[in-house]
C-alpha cells in the first residue's frame, strides 16, 4: 500500500486520524498537521466533454447545451475557459438543430429543400443523432 504524502511537509510518515463529512482523515507524524484526502469529483467521459465543446464551437448556446446533454451550462463554460475555446463570431449565420432517430435524420435528408442555402454538421448523441444546421440571414430590403 502506498503511503500518503502530508501537503504541508511531503513527508511519507502519516497515519490514519478518523473520518471527517465520509472522508479519511490523517495525521502527519513528522509535522503534526491533520489533513483529508482531495475528492476526486465527479469525473465525465471526455466524450460528453468533446461533444459539448463541439456543439459550443459551432454556435449552440450553453443553455442549450445543458437541455441538450444534460450536463451543467457551468462545466461546459469551465471546458471552454480550461481549453481555451473560442466561438466563431460570424453572425451572418445562424444555427439551428435538431436532435433526430436514425428514422428521423434518414427522412430529414430525403426532403430536397432540407439544406438549401445552408450547411450542416450531424454529431451523434448517444443512439440519437443532432443535425446542426447553418442558414444565411436574410437582409430586408424594403
Amino acid at each position: 500500500m502506498k503511503q500518503l504524502q502530508c501537503p504541508r511537509c511531503k513527508s511519507e510518515s502519516t497515519a490514519k486520524s478518523g473520518v471527517v463529512k465520509g472522508r479519511q482523515r490523517y495525521h502527519c507524524k513528522s509535522c503534526n498537521y491533520y489533513f483529508t484526502v482531495l475528492k476526486e469529483g465527479k469525473n465525465i467521459d471526455p466524450y460528453y466533454v468533446i461533444k459539448a465543446l463541439q456543439l459550443y464551437i459551432e454556435g449552440v448556446s450553453l443553455r442549450e447545451i445543458e437541455r441538450i446533454m444534460g450536463i451543467s451550462h457551468v462545466s461546459v463554460m469551465n471546458w471552454v475557459r480550461k481549453y481555451h475555446i473560442k466561438a466563431p463570431e460570424n453572425y451572418e449565420y445562424r444555427p439551428t438543430y435538431k436532435v433526430l432517430t436514425h428514422a428521423e435524420l434518414l427522412d430529414f435528408f430525403r426532403e430536397r429543400e432540407a439544406l438549401r442555402n445552408a450547411g450542416c454538421m450531424i454529431t451523434e448523441l448517444g443512439d440519437k443523432f443532432m443535425v446542426i444546421k447553418w442558414e444565411r440571414f436574410r437582409k430586408n430590403t424594403l
